[in-house]
């Protein structure tokens, strides 16, 4: 598949989430992400909000669904979003649940491996159980919780090839990369490159970053999109 570009609105403000999503399709995003400070912050509405702005552009909804699997996923359908995120430490009929919503509804279902003992296996087990992506995340919490006690911080790299290998459907490697990690995310077989904080975006603040960010995103966009096309 084509690689993709996704931008993670991890957001508190709605005005300045669109400012940002604006400033980001001009620069040649493919997808947008309602992070789950924007969820959080105006859930249903946010969402909408989105979609009204940018009628034809998938809306990513951060959800990270650990139960009411079905009535999560229908409401963000509805609102517009078109893929949700289920966890994989959900218990099993939560992922069917969403999955089931998923076609229902017509929306892709996304699993995150966020916390899972084995990512690997936590992989494996969202394609079985129906996932249509795999989400191989280390935690915000867990990256810099781990560097506080003067350890080396973990990253999706440490396991992408593998989780790579492992699954038949589309991987986005998410948690502390840099620009340059990203941007070669499709080189380890992972189309789906999201890039948000604290890429784009203030990691502490929650805010859009300083500087030429509209330029810079055009060009990072540049060159993920001149990668071949990666096999599935």
């Amino acid at each position: 598949m084509r690689p993709i570009v996704q931008i993670s609105l991890d957001l508190t403000d709605i005005d300045e989430a669109l400012e940002t999503a604006a400033m980001a399709m001009r620069a040649g995003v493919d997808w947008l992400e309602a992070g789950t400070p924007l969820i959080l912050a105006y859930g249903l509405l946010g969402v909408r909000e989105l979609r009204k702005a940018f009628p034809e552009t998938p809306i990513v909804a951060d959800l990270k669904t650990m139960d009411g699997g079905y009535l999560e996923a229908e409401m963000m359908a509805k609102a517009g979003a078109t893929h949700v995120v289920v966890m994989a430490r959900a218990h099993e009929e939560t992922i069917k649940c969403v999955v089931n919503a998923g076609r229902d509804f017509g929306v892709k279902v996304m699993g995150d491996n966020l916390g899972c003992p084995d990512m690997v296996e936590a992989a494996k087990w969202l394609e079985d159980l129906g996932c249509d992506y795999v989400i191989h995340h280390i935690g915000y919490d867990e990256r810099r919780g781990i560097a506080a006690q003067g350890k080396r911080m973990p990253s999706p790299l440490d396991q992408l090839k593998e989780v790579v290998k492992a699954v038949n459907i589309p991987v986005q490697a998410v948690g502390g990369l840099s620009l340059e990690q990203a941007i070669r995310c499709p080189e380890f077989g992972a189309p789906l490159v999201v890039l948000g904080a604290p890429l784009t975006i203030d990691a502490d603040a929650f805010k859009t970053a300083g500087g030429e960010l509209e330029a810079s995103l055009r060009l990072i966009c540049e060159r993920i999109h001149a990668y071949d096309h990666i096999k599935i």
